[in-house]
């Protein structure tokens, strides 16, 4: 807005405010100008908040957003096959403005922060800005129990359970059950709950160390990775041997506290499919690539207790080896598209702010 633009501005304000009677002493090219200067106002707030937005996102959101846009796109496509798409369509909106909330939140925090310090309420929005990505893994994952069927209705287990069939020339669920004992089960089910502690470790060590963009890339490999193994199980539904192989060994496995920890959360969180790729191994992996890049002594900490979490997912009959094999390409696969997103976001950023500099007088 130039100053001839604002100084008619103000003749138009003092018009309107001497008297409703004064509009009709007002000229069309003024009434014009009024329009016009209210539009200008609009269209430019409009657009500094949208940049704000954009600004405060990064290529973890990039991939999270793009995620809930696929996952609703398919649901759009196949609704005929669920009970209640427009539900998961709006929940899927919901998260995605959470999220530009959480980010715009947190921006905003981190500007006043620059002038008028740190405050709690700062911590608190920096805090969530970072670890929110956690309860988005786990959203999706749960999402799942409604989009298995998205596109085929039907099993696909047999498939699976040939392949492990061919390869061992048994049931490695079933075969496992010799070795079992209330102190090897429980052993292997704390290999199991180990799964839950790899990204929030190597996340927490980056964070501590505020190593920002270390951070952003170990969460966004993990999220390519699990973005892929959620669109394969949308697409090829596995129930897993708890329930496509049930009656086939003696009994349940008998243990102790971490057992029982694993049944509790299994009895509350269990997604019925979902079981290829294993998103537990995917994610597992996805961070132990993390940490070969930025902690290489966590790496090798954490290899040997993913390694036997790996066992642990067929022992506690919770997938077949097929699955595996196919957490640790999806989780690899996120790590190399992960490091490649940010790879590009950076040279990116570096060319803006390269053309800035250059249109600087």
């Amino acid at each position: 807005m130039n100053m001839e633009q604002q100084r008619q501005g103000r003749r138009v304000e003092g018009v309107l405010s001497a008297h409703p009677a004064s509009l009709g002493e007002l000229h069309r090219g003024q009434m014009s100008t009024i329009v016009t200067l209210r539009q200008s106002s609009w269209t430019q707030a409009l657009r500094r908040e949208l940049a704000r937005i954009r600004a405060s996102t990064g290529t973890f959101e990039h991939v999270a957003l793009g995620y809930l846009c696929l996952s609703s796109a398919m649901v759009v496509v196949f609704s005929r096959n669920l009970t209640y798409p427009a539900k998961l369509i709006g929940v899927n909106a919901l998260v995605a403005a959470i999220i530009f909330l959480l980010c715009t939140l947190g921006a905003r925090s981190e500007e006043r922060a620059q002038h008028r310090g740190i405050t709690l309420a700062t911590r608190f929005w920096h805090f969530w800005r970072h670890w929110y990505p956690h309860l988005f893994f786990l959203f999706c994952f749960e999402e799942l129990a409604y989009l298995v069927h998205l596109v085929n209705p039907i099993w696909q287990d047999a498939k699976l359970i040939g392949f492990d069939q061919w390869l061992f020339g048994v049931h490695p669920a079933v075969w496992l059950e010799q070795f079992a004992t209330p102190l090897r089960n429980d052993l292997l089910q704390l290999a199991y709950l180990t799964y839950f502690v790899y990204l929030l470790v190597l996340g927490g060590i980056l964070y501590y160390r505020r190593e920002w963009h270390a951070y952003w890339s170990v969460m966004t490999y993990s999220a390519v990775g699990y973005a892929i193994g959620y669109l394969i199980a949308a697409l090829f539904p596995i129930q897993s041997p708890w329930f496509a192989m049930a009656g086939m060994w003696h009994g349940e496995l008998q243990g102790g506290p971490f057992t029982a920890t694993i049944n509790f959360i299994e009895h509350y969180g269990r997604v019925r499919g979902a079981a290829f790729p294993s998103e537990h191994v995917a994610g597992s992996v996805a961070a132990v690539w993390g940490a070969w890049r930025h902690r290489r002594w966590l790496f090798w900490v954490m290899l040997p207790l993913v390694t036997a979490m790996c066992v642990s997912t067929v022992w506690g009959r919770y997938h077949y080896v097929a699955d595996i094999f196919g957490g640790m390409a999806t989780g690899t696969l996120g790590y190399f598209m992960g490091l490649w997103l940010m790879r590009r976001s950076d040279r990116l950023a570096r060319a803006s702010a390269e053309a800035n500099r250059k249109r600087r007088p």
